[in-house]
């Protein structure tokens, strides 16, 4: 009977997960089409920099050896998470034993190491978050659920490394006791059988079950809680790194709508040449009219904050912050999810990425300086967002700010962005070709 609720509580775990991927995914495509680079050896280089060996991670040395210490630990502890897998479906205990032999015991070394070090990775961050509330974690946008997510995560990881040790150390006595058989060294959860000690058989039976069951129906909890939570980045700074654009960062593209057009205005080509249809809208106005790079890069901000600290803009106490362009684009996102989950498609609902999520100041305070791009842990770029919110209130909105305005007119009537005409362009020389 064991085997039978284990296998039906692990098949619709995975279920509603595929469900939840498929519809992420479904989600994310609603984006137009994106530019991405065509050489795999560049892109696959870049994404084992910055996804597997966190490159741009370094520069914070406590938050870098924490991070690494939940990663590799996460990696590390699946090892016994496939085990207790195998032995639910299967009923048996400890499968993986008899197979690996001595190897058995340097597995769950590791695995007891790596669980200490999450576990103090975790209260760290929760220290840093929640005792020194480092500045960057308690700006104006991370209120409510984004400071709630990360506690809810770090209290999920320490769970669960304390249920899987007190399923060691229980066990460890089961196996002195003669009631299990003898396999694994645990050097850590050892130092909690003193707690376990003088319990009897059946209740020290029931422990060690009732941590195993807390364990694995934790980490299932846990894979369907990560679709709706900004540790989705776990799995999503693979792809986002490996799509991330090679071009550098401060390169701006231009519009394609407007390509064949520019290039009928120079002659470039014959007029007859071009479309005669009206080019599509231009730049953003909802999260539909973004690429799905765009989109994938706002699923895999993990919220750290990192580009909002160097955001000059933000530090000069200009409204901007990279983050909250993000976590407003993925909050819109969500809600579009919504609608695609209850009704099987997207209609347009009178909502809007700008306006609604994001307003002009906020994107006219930017620099395009770039300094986001470059600082973002796994290559995410707000600047593109940015500015394709802005070309829409330039080109399709009529909305620029005066001074751009200014610009404009200049440059239509002298050719340039001082109100001065083309004549006089060379004055400012003339002393100079005089002496």
């Amino acid at each position: 009977m064991s085997q039978v609720v284990f296998g039906v509580v692990l098949g619709v775990s995975i279920l509603v997960f595929a469900y939840h991927v498929k519809l992420l995914r479904r989600t994310i495509l609603l984006g137009r089409e994106a530019s991405v680079s065509s050489s795999f050896s560049q892109s696959f280089r870049q994404m084992l920099k910055y996804a597997l060996l966190q490159a741009r991670m370094l520069d914070r040395p406590v938050a870098a050896i924490a991070h690494w210490a939940i990663y590799v630990g996460f990696l590390v502890v699946n090892i016994e998470v496939v085990e207790i897998l195998l032995d639910g479906l299967t009923g048996e205990h400890r499968i993986l034993a008899p197979y690996l032999g001595g190897f058995y015991d340097a597995v769950m070394v590791i695995s007891e190491v790596f669980m200490v070090l999450v576990f103090i990775a975790a209260v760290v961050f929760l220290w840093r978050r929640n005792v020194l509330r480092l500045p960057r974690f308690h700006t104006a946008e991370m209120r409510g659920w984004p400071p709630l997510d990360a506690n809810i995560i770090l209290w999920t990881e320490i769970a669960l490394v304390l249920a899987l040790l007190i399923m060691n150390a229980s066990e460890q006595l089961l196996q002195e006791r003669g009631i299990y058989r003898r396999v694994g060294t645990f050097p850590i959860s050892q130092w909690l059988m003193p707690i376990l000690e003088r319990m009897d058989n059946p209740t020290l039976i029931g422990v060690e079950r009732a941590a195993w069951w807390i364990h694995i129906l934790g980490i299932l909890a846990f894979l369907n809680y990560i679709p709706f939570s900004k540790h989705l980045h776990i799995f999503l700074s693979f792809p986002n790194t490996y799509y991330a654009s090679l071009e550098p960062s401060g390169k701006l593209s231009s519009l394609p709508q407007l390509t064949p057009v520019v290039a009928e205005a120079l002659g470039l080509v014959e007029t007859n040449s071009t479309s005669s249809e009206a080019p599509s809208s231009l730049g953003a106005k909802d999260v539909t009219d973004l690429t799905w790079k765009n989109l994938l890069d706002a699923y895999s901000c993990t919220e750290c904050g990192r580009c909002t600290a160097v955001c000059p803009a933000h530090i000069t106490g200009k409204k901007l912050s990279p983050r909250k362009i993000m976590m407003d684009t993925r909050d819109r996102l969500e809600e579009i999810k919504r609608q695609l989950y209850k009704k099987g498609k997207w209609e347009p609902d009178g909502k809007a990425l700008l306006g609604d999520y994001i307003t002009p100041e906020e994107l006219w305070a930017c620099t395009t300086c770039n300094a986001c791009v470059r600082a973002c842990p796994v290559l995410i770029n707000p600047v593109s967002i940015i500015l394709q919110l802005r070309q829409y209130l330039v080109m399709e909105a009529s909305q620029a700010p005066e001074t751009i305005n200014v610009l404009f007119n200049n440059l239509e009537n002298n050719g340039s962005p001082w109100a001065f005409p083309s004549a006089d362009r060379g004055k400012w020389a003339e002393k100079l070709l005089e002496s």
